[in-house]
């Protein structure tokens, strides 16, 4: 019997994704692993293949299902949907900037299942320094254990409720975007779900690690939002 399904969708960035990967193999829990490969480079994808064989992970190239280039976000949620119903299970995300600890992915189920129609299950993140960093910099203050939420969440590590899953075909999600976590955090909303933040379970996110440019949000908002018009990308 498994817990839940686990995936990681990995585009390059291969120190990142190797310690996220080994994370979550530490984990506590019994957890189908998947990493959805989108179309890396050849030197990237052969590590994939090497450390998925070692550690028993369900690697899926996309390059083998697609011609369409990256980002496939969309399509990686809708194979991972297919299967989270088909084995009858919930789906958690941990993104390949995000570092578990062995404890992460088992307080995220087991606080997810005393939780009441939820919808997404988010975990707070934080830096190397304990401290609570993009994307949840707004719930710094907050003292709670638990925060019932209308913010969108993102997906550094969110379990998706089998309810959710099956309430919402992820094949209806938009065509014109890159990325999903406010669509699908809305979503659930909308559906009558709830969305919640676990603050007291936490993990390290190392933000943009897969995407540097994003960085030019920050540092040169000027040059960020003219590449992203003028490029089509980072669509949320």
């Amino acid at each position: 019997m498994f817990d839940a399904i686990v995936i990681t969708p990995v585009k390059d960035s291969i120190e990142t994704t190797l310690e996220t990967i080994q994370s979550v193999r530490k984990s506590e829990g019994n957890f189908l692993y998947y990493i959805y490969n989108d179309f890396s480079t050849e030197i990237s994808t052969n590590i994939l293949i090497d450390i998925c064989a070692k550690y028993e992970i369900t690697l899926i190239n996309l390059d083998k299902i697609t011609n369409h280039p990256s980002p496939n976000y969309r399509l990686i949620l809708q194979l991972a949907q297919t299967e989270a119903i088909k084995l009858n299970l919930p789906l958690i995300i941990v993104e390949s900037d995000v570092l578990v600890s062995t404890s992460t992915l088992k307080e995220l189920l087991g606080k997810s299942n005393a939780l009441d129609k939820k919808g997404l299950v988010g975990c707070i993140t934080k830096d190397e320094k304990n401290e609570i960093n993009y994307p949840y910099n707004k719930f710094r203050r907050k003292k709670d254990q638990l925060v019932m939420t209308n913010h969108s969440l993102s997906f550094c590590c969110t379990l998706m409720s089998l309810e959710f899953l099956k309430k919402y075909n992820f094949s209806a999600l938009p065509t014109n975007k890159h990325w999903y976590d406010i669509s699908i955090s809305k979503k659930s909303l909308e559906l009558g779900f709830k969305n919640y933040l676990l603050i007291n379970t936490s993990v390290i996110h190392k933000p943009h690690s897969s995407r540097p440019w994003k960085f030019l949000k920050y540092k040169k908002p000027f040059r960020y939002y003219l590449r992203k018009i003028l490029l089509g990308i980072d669509k949320t």
